[in-house]
């Protein structure tokens, strides 16, 4: 049986590296696939065998209220969700000290990113981000005929305030920011980032995208939400996806103000809500002991991959969330084969004419076995 790898394998050669095949392979895959990637293949569906370091997954979830929500939830598995999709619409509002109006659900924060991108695209106008960062928004943006303006990170491999501000133009709908960032997880100054925030909002819609802030220690110093609450034209994105790990069962959500969120609303599918990850979800949003469960033990693992990353005296980004990019030490194609054959799986990225490793932050087992891994790779 062709696996999906042969055939991407397949589909590539057949094109003979046209924009085409290419273009193709990166909607399936997922952008973005790097030229290691595409020479080795990549393969979404894992046969469970590999331990994924590649997909900045939480390892522990879901919680056990998670699960035991989802179990009882499964008896109404045959009525729509749009009540319990208020319900947790609403104790989000509560939770966050704003009106219902102020929160839009989707089906993770992956559905909003591409409404804001489609938007974008169809209002005309373009997008501006730093870059390497979660790439959705712009892609989806692109899609639609947008154009994405990019501004490479700092030395430090955190988003360049200044040099964003310098890139807005006229024509600039969305400005998008990650933090923490993927594929970095570095973080931006809260000071810093609420100012860049108040006045590039006079110019155009300020989009954070908070996935992984609650991985910081005190998350409710970072946010940005206190500015949808000021008034200013600022949007947050919020998933389960992370440190409630819920990857699978597609739960997010934008808080920003209610005539924004409704022009996106209108664009949106009908009943795309999911019984059992809103139940999760809803179980999950006070579980604060899950959450610094998750919270200390992926610090835990990420501070002995960073000290053997240090080991090494190699650079890579000042990761506060589940993920690091670092140089890739090898030919990312010999890395990519050779983490596999140790059971393993990581993502490789194209960067300033540069190969990047990107690691996710397993459990601290899976950590201490990848680096002896990554050590035979590398010797």
């Amino acid at each position: 049986m062709t696996t999906r790898r042969q055939w991407l394998k397949s589909a590539i050669a057949a094109g003979a590296g046209l924009p085409l095949s290419l273009s193709l392979v990166e909607q399936l895959m997922a952008a973005p696939v790097s030229r290691a990637e595409r020479l080795h293949g990549i393969e979404p569906i894992l046969n469970g065998k590999l331990v994924r370091l590649g997909s900045n997954e939480n390892p522990y979830g879901p919680s056990e209220k998670a699960r035991k929500a989802i179990i009882e939830s499964i008896v109404e598995g045959n009525r729509y969700a749009h009540d319990v999709a208020r319900q947790l619409r609403d104790a989000i509002a509560k939770k966050e000290g704003i009106a219902p109006e102020y929160v839009l659900m989707g089906c993770g924060s992956s559905e909003l990113l591409c409404l804001t991108g489609m938007s974008v695209g169809l209002e005309g106008g373009a997008v501006l981000s730093a870059y390497p960062t979660f790439r959705l928004l712009m892609d989806y943006a692109t899609k639609f005929n947008a154009r994405w303006d990019k501004v490479d990170l700092d030395a430090n491999m955190v988003h360049n305030l200044e040099a964003m501000a310098s890139a807005v133009k006229s024509d600039t709908k969305v400005i998008f920011v990650v933090n923490p960032n993927n594929p970095t997880g570095t973080i931006l100054d809260s000071v810093k980032l609420k100012n860049f925030c108040i006045e590039m909002a006079k110019k155009a819609t300020v989009f954070v995208d908070e996935a992984y802030v609650e991985f910081l220690d005190q998350p409710e110093k970072h946010t940005m939400i206190g500015l949808v609450k000021e008034g200013h034209n600022v949007i947050v994105s919020r998933t389960f996806s992370k440190v409630y790990g819920l990857a699978g069962l597609r739960i997010g959500y934008l808080i920003g103000q209610p005539d924004t969120l409704k022009k996106m609303a209108d664009r949106q599918v009908w009943g795309n809500n999911n019984q059992a990850g809103l139940a999760a979800a809803k179980a999950s949003l006070e579980d604060q002991e899950f959450i610094q469960m998750t919270r200390k033990k992926n610090a835990e693992a990420r501070d002995y991959f960073c000290k053997y990353l240090d080991s090494k005296k190699w650079f890579y980004g000042k990761s506060h969330a589940n993920v690091v990019l670092l140089p890739a030490p090898k030919d990312g194609k010999t890395i990519l084969e050779e983490t596999e054959k140790r059971g393993f799986q990581i993502r490789v990225w194209d960067y300033q004419d540069k190969e990047w490793c990107r690691v996710s932050i397993g459990t601290l087992d899976e950590m201490k076995a990848f680096t002896k891994a990554f050590d035979q790779i590398v010797a």
